[in-house]
């Protein structure tokens, strides 16, 4: 038993001795190639287990031709391992490479396209995670370009919505001054009225702009969706008789929901507004809501008669409008974008699909 503790400890002495050699190489060559390191780790491997036989060998006095032997079978040993470590290293490298290749040419712009047959787990996980990364910044680019379309495109349209009424407004304030109005009266009507829908213009563009910076704050309080929208079709039914639309909301279920009311007023208002100025006189907008698993949805559903299928993943873009129309009816094309925002605020989503002779617009608000 004494014998085997004290070879034992021969050979540990021996091994730690190359093993504490090996980690102050690896930390010299710690910023080198895999290769090299790999090397090294082969190296330490065999190294230890040398300098442990030939301790144990030379404490056992073994006679020179056995320490020969035995010396001979460990450096084979070792230049077969040091072998196998600089392939390996050398297969792991050059896919590292192609690896770092393929990287660099989605960090440019464009898309990552992994290398096949990688060697290790490690690497092939990273080459998936590189590949998740790649198309999540392929879709931010898309948002991207989309949001600065739609953002020149209503720079585009606010300019010539503002600049039409200023100058109608210019004209008619010269004319008033010099007493070239025959109705003065009719003149500051119009005024009033084209005042008043800018005014509503340069609301939408600030309630927007909170939206988007993320400044809106909300007051939730616990609300019956059946009130709420009764609210809503109160306040539009003037307008709807005047384009001759009929409002249905019979359909309306007693659920409770946590919004601001203030807020959510806005959404219903927006949407059938809408609603009422798309749908042909006679038509009919339609509002119901009910719970849901998913929450509660209250849904619009107008008679517009659909929305192209390219345009539905665009209804609710800042600026969108649905046609090139430039008159007053048309808007802004910012409704429905607040609409899209106040609604995300509240941890719900908003959803547009066509139906038979129009589309309905519904909202999905977390059940109180």
């Amino acid at each position: 038993m004494k014998d085997v503790l004290l070879i034992a400890l021969f050979a540990f002495l021996g091994a730690a001795a190359a093993g504490l050699l090996g980690a102050g190489v690896l930390r010299l060559l710690r910023h080198r190639s895999l290769v090299v390191s790999l090397s090294v780790v082969a190296g330490v491997a065999v190294t230890a287990m040398l300098a442990g036989t030939l301790t144990v060998a030379w404490a056992m006095f073994l006679s020179s031709h056995d320490l020969y032997v035995v010396t001979t079978v460990v450096a084979m040993a070792a230049l077969v391992s040091l072998a196998t470590a600089v392939l390996l290293g050398r297969w792991v490298a050059a896919h590292s490479r192609e690896l770092t290749l393929a990287t660099r040419s989605f960090g440019d712009g464009g898309t990552f396209a992994a290398p096949a047959g990688q060697p290790t787990a490690e690497l092939a996980e990273l080459a998936r995670e590189l590949a998740a990364t790649s198309a999540k910044l392929d879709s931010s680019r898309e948002r991207e370009r989309a949001l600065e379309a739609s953002r020149r495109e209503l720079v585009a349209w606010i300019s010539h919505d503002l600049r039409t009424p200023l100058a109608g407004l210019r004209a008619m304030a010269e004319a008033l001054e010099d007493g070239m109005a025959a109705d003065s009266g009719r003149y500051l009507r119009q005024i009033r009225t084209e005042v008043e829908r800018m005014n509503g213009m340069v609301g939408d563009l600030f309630e927007l702009s909170r939206i988007q910076a993320g400044s809106l704050t909300l007051t939730p309080a616990r609300i019956s969706l059946y009130d709420l929208v009764g609210d809503a079709l109160a306040g539009v039914d003037p307008l709807a008789r005047e384009h001759g639309v009929r409002l249905i909301g019979d359909r309306i279920d007693e659920v409770p929901v946590e919004v601001d009311g203030k807020e959510m007023s806005r959404v219903l208002d927006n949407l059938l507004i809408n609603a009422i100025r798309r749908t042909p006189p006679d038509g009919t907008v339609a509002v119901a809501a009910h719970r849901s698993d998913g929450g509660v949805v209250l849904s619009v559903t107008d008679g517009c008669g659909g929305i192209p299928d390219e345009d539905l993943p665009r209804v609710f873009d800042t600026g969108w409008r649905g046609s090139h129309a430039r008159t007053p009816p048309a808007g802004a094309g910012l409704g429905l974008a607040i609409v899209r925002g106040i609604v995300e605020a509240h941890a719900g989503r908003a959803e547009v699909r066509n139906v038979q002779g129009g589309c309905c617009f519904s909202v999905t608000l977390p059940a109180a």
